[in-house]
């Protein structure tokens, strides 16, 4: 056990010096989990609360669907986009694969249905009798949409931090899509599964102390969220 607890005096020591290598493995998990989360909102959010709101023929299956798709693989993702941007592949010619972009589609199609899904639990959730009375009012179908979204508010967000949890903390994604390099695809998760396949810990043991940190963090505001929605 004495490499163990090597690796770990060694990880803590690098938190402190705020070693070079393992924050910029950090800031690359969070530009791209960000920016992949954004894009991931723009389409999700407004589904799911087009999902809440509306009935058409064959919406069961959609939202059936929409939850099986929360649980997808993120090799299974990887492997998609690495088959769509790879020189054989259809957006071959756009030379996206193993850069920052490549990830963060990977990561949007990973936090899409967790936001959408969840956005659509949170405006179910609320009386569907505000929508009726914002429209009874004069409101337009926009405003009593954005009724809607107002009153789901702490739900969509606390989907937001879920989705968000789910893509900084994936692997595969990163991996087959970013190539794991240095200083510009190399993340928090491929930085660790590389340092322990080197057999040097004390990286990776940092890494994952901050990814644990970062994930706790998430937690805790999706507690205090979900607390909100349950007291408001």
């Amino acid at each position: 056990m004495d490499y163990l607890s090597e690796g770990v005096s060694q990880a803590f020591r690098l938190i402190s010096a705020m070693d070079r290598e393992m924050l910029s493995a950090v800031g690359v998990s969070l530009r791209v989990s960000a920016t992949a989360i954004a894009l991931a909102c723009v389409f999700g959010i407004p589904f799911g609360l087009f999902l809440g709101i509306r009935s058409f023929f064959g919406k069961s299956l959609v939202v059936t669907v929409l939850n099986t798709l929360m649980a997808l693989p993120t090799v299974t993702v990887g492997l998609v986009v690495y088959a769509l941007l790879s020189r054989r592949g259809a957006l071959g010619v756009l030379g996206l694969l193993y850069t920052p972009k490549a990830m963060v589609i990977g990561e949007v199609i990973l936090a899409f249905p967790i936001i959408a899904a969840l956005s659509l639990s949170a405006t179910q959730a609320v009386d569907p009798r505000a929508r009726r009375t914002a429209l009874a009012l004069g409101a337009s179908p926009v405003q009593a949409s954005w009724t809607i979204m107002r009153e789901a508010r702490f739900g969509i967000l606390a989907s937001v931090m879920a989705g968000f949890g789910r893509v900084v903390a994936e692997v595969g994604c990163a991996m087959m899509l970013g190539g794991n390099i240095r200083g510009t695809t190399r993340t928090m998760t491929t930085a660790i599964a590389l340092e322990t396949g080197k057999g040097k810990f004390g990286l990776g043991i940092a890494l994952g102390i901050v990814l644990l940190l970062i994930a706790f963090t998430v937690n805790l505001v999706t507690q205090v969220l979900r607390a909100s929605a349950r007291s408001s």
